[in-house]
């Protein structure tokens, strides 16, 4: 008797829960990608330290899922970020839910992260970063190849430096892309983006 209450507990909580699935494995609806507040240069104290503001400004806004860069570094291939039970199943969203991606996976098919159109980016504190002043450059970091892939010569020596000689690989937003090949000086103060790897009901 005591097991049926239990399981029933967990369907109703899916069912009332508008972020899930209903259904009894509690699977998120969407995966949220989200600007961080402020352009950043090439030196963000590592891949550690820009995921950490990833994380404390979800969590200033209320979102409970594990949030992290939009990056990859030494040891992280930007693809392998989001789950890999997640990477087809899950939309990827913008701040307000409207559909930017139809999975994660889509942003490496070879279309070098094309958004979907009309669809904008938003930063944690709900401003358009392609309308706001406080983006002057209307670019985004990624240190990635087309297919996620780290470019060990353009990360910004793991995002620890803001020479204007090292490199790190960014993407014009302005022109819908996430993923294009454009190395820029780490001096550069571009968009860094923080996508939803994971959601913890509440």
């Amino acid at each position: 008797m005591m097991v049926t209450v239990v399981l029933d507990y967990k369907c109703q909580h899916a069912f009332t829960n508008p972020r899930l699935h209903k259904n009894r494995f509690s699977i998120p609806q969407n995966l949220h990608l989200i600007a961080l507040n402020s352009p950043q240069p090439g030196n963000m104290q590592g891949i550690k330290g820009v995921d950490h503001q990833c994380f404390l400004q979800a969590q200033a806004i209320g979102l409970k899922g594990t949030f992290r860069a939009f990056l990859s570094s030494r040891l992280q291939d930007l693809y392998s970020i989001v789950r890999q039970n997640n990477r087809e199943l899950l939309p990827i969203v913008n701040l307000q839910d409207e559909e930017l991606f139809s999975n994660w996976k889509s942003i490496f098919s070879g279309s070098e992260g094309k958004m979907n159109d009309n669809v904008r980016i938003y930063s944690f504190d709900g401003r358009d970063v392609l309308d706001d002043d406080a983006w002057p450059e209307k670019m985004v970091w990624h240190g990635s190849s087309p297919e996620g892939s780290r470019q060990t010569d353009s990360y910004c020596e793991t995002w620890r430096t803001g020479g204007h000689a090292v490199t790190g690989m960014a993407s014009s937003v302005q022109e819908g892309y996430l993923l294009q090949q454009l190395p820029r000086g780490c001096s550069s103060s571009f968009i860094v983006l923080c996508i939803e790897n994971s959601y913890t009901a509440e």
